[in-house]
């Protein structure tokens, strides 16, 4: 027991290491951890860590699509809808059928159901890996809502389009008919009780007294909560947890009262995630011997031909489907080219390239059953294990390596009709300071003249407006507003610099209470946050 926590431990300080030199090289920790792992399988004497398909769908699958909803916005999900959907669904049906019959036709002893079982693996892109990789690359606005919105709702359309498949070979029995109505029944269950478990969560945060401490805790059992009961009347927990995810977020307001709680719960919530996400990324690496040992007397290089051939059709389908989705309809309907935004096909590209494969596709192949209804060996397990592993390391690693290369090189055009963020950021910050001096001027303005401390915070309060619109008229003056508002900015980081310094020199006298001197640090460290997220 006590070598296996050791193993673990070690495993866990491993991914860290990898993801402060991924971040000091500049590749997105996903690919190269999965590389690390694909590199770490091989070392000798090292020993094998399987992983648990169970393990991936109970403890990773809901904190990890709970926190992707959590940031993702209604009105962006609301608004790209239409790809949205296409994509999530459309998109997903469109690649099982057409891997289900370019499986049947290429791989011997392949049926039309067991082509689905791989294409419904297959079929939806990762909800982390998009994500995690166009995070810190500067691209329109609307590509990464859509590719959020995908990636949060495509999961149950794959797993319930295996769930069907995997009873048509197990059974051998399968009606058309009742898996499609299925399909909308089980989705639609799914967000049901996502939203009313959501639902009874926030009336605990809502009306019952808690701490920050008791609000981090709730949160991170809530997506369990809410996972297990959808799973338990065989709804989707994926969609259960996504609504609910999205239903909290936009109720946040009212859960957190306090900006202690909000801040304590983001703490939690980031180290919880990093460390999910990078041991989800290095044991898909980690797989590798294991599922190749599983082959047995299989050739490799006729299993090779086979992963490869259906990778490419994979890529291949989603950026026909992509291309034709966009432009097609525009050509076909005038109501469209004059109500919706036009699309450059550099960005179309963009998406279409962003279809990497990834845990959720691992845990549904690894959890493939062994055996049939009548007791004879499920045919083609570990070929299709195979397949699908070989498709999740050639998107994640291909693609995922070559993206941001293509959009440094493809020079996307913001051609988004929202206003830029850090102006809508000054609008908001200019918004609420009025708000601010409207309440002290309409409700307090006794206190204003008879209080000096209230006055005080009031001329603050009008200093702050000044300035929030000088910033405004900066951002709207091109080079030479920039140039002040980079000055602005690196004066005001080397003073909290010299502030930090300050700290530490009254620590090191000892004559002030440490507690406090950690607060006033705290308070650095938000100012300072403000101009490094501008």
């Amino acid at each position: 027991m006590h070598y296996i926590l050791l193993q673990y431990i070690l495993l866990l300080a491993a991914v860290v290491l990898l993801i402060m030199l991924a971040q000091k090289i500049r590749i997105a920790y996903p690919v190269f951890l999965v590389i690390a792992g694909l590199l770490m399988g091989y070392i000798p004497r090292i020993p094998e860590i399987s992983i648990d398909p169970d393990l991936i769908f109970l403890i990773f699958l809901p904190p990890l699509l709970f926190e992707a909803a959590w940031y993702t916005s209604w009105n962006d999900l609301w608004k790209w809808r239409g790809p949205i959907s296409l994509l999530s669904v459309g998109l997903v049906i469109f690649t099982s059928g057409i891997v289900a019959i370019v499986s049947e036709f290429t791989i011997p002893g392949f049926t039309l159901a067991l082509g689905f079982v791989l294409g419904g693996i297959i079929s939806p892109p990762d909800a982390i890996a998009s994500t995690l990789i166009l995070k810190h690359l500067k691209i329109p606005k609307r590509i990464t809502a859509i590719l959020e919105g995908e990636s949060l709702m495509n999961d149950a359309s794959g797993l319930i389009i295996l769930k069907f498949a995997l009873a048509a070979v197990i059974t051998g029995n399968f009606s058309f008919d009742h898996a499609l109505s299925n399909f909308f029944v089980v989705t639609l269950m799914g967000i049901l009780t996502g939203l009313a478990v959501a639902y009874v969560m926030y009336a605990i945060h809502r009306y019952l007294p808690t701490t920050a401490s008791i609000d981090a805790v709730f949160t991170l059992i809530t997506p369990y909560f809410i996972y297990l009961t959808a799973e338990e009347f065989h709804f989707s927990g994926v969609m259960a947890v996504v609504s609910g995810g999205l239903f909290l977020s936009y109720r946040s307001h009212e859960i957190f009262m306090n900006g202690q709680s909000r801040l304590q719960v983001i703490s939690v919530w980031s180290t919880l995630i990093i460390i999910m996400n990078g041991l989800v990324f290095i044991m898909i690496g980690l797989q590798l011997p294991g599922i190749v040992k599983s082959m047995g007397t299989r050739s490799l290089s006729e299993a090779l031909k086979y992963s490869f051939t259906i990778a490419v059709v994979v890529i291949v389908i989603r950026m026909l489907w992509i291309y034709t989705a966009t432009f097609l309809p525009r050509r076909l309907f005038k109501s469209l080219r004059t109500t919706e935004p036009q699309w450059d096909w550099r960005s179309v590209f963009v998406i279409g390239w962003a279809g990497m494969r990834g845990v959720v596709s691992l845990a549904a192949a690894l959890s493939l059953p062994t055996l049939t209804d009548d007791g004879r060996s499920f045919p083609q397990r570990e070929l299709i294990v195979f397949i699908s592993f070989v498709v999740i390391l050639v998107t994640l690693i291909f693609q995922g390596l070559s993206l941001p290369w293509i959009i440094k090189g493809l020079k996307l055009k913001n051609t988004d009709t929202d206003t830029a963020e850090d102006q809508q950021l000054a609008e908001i910050q200019l918004h609420l300071t009025r708000v601010s001096l409207a309440i002290l001027q309409d409700k307090y303005a006794l206190e204003c003249e008879g209080n000096e401390l209230v006055n005080g915070y009031k001329t603050e309060l009008e200093h702050l407006m000044a300035q929030a619109a000088e910033h405004l008229r900066c951002m709207t003056c091109g080079v030479s507003g920039k140039k002040e508002i980079d000055q602005y900015n690196n004066v005001l980081k080397d003073i909290y610099r010299q502030q930090r310094q300050a700290l530490y020199q009254l620590k090191k006298e000892k004559s002030f209470s440490d507690e406090l001197l950690r607060r006033e640090e705290k308070q650095i460290d938000f100012n300072e946050a403000r101009i490094l997220e501008r």
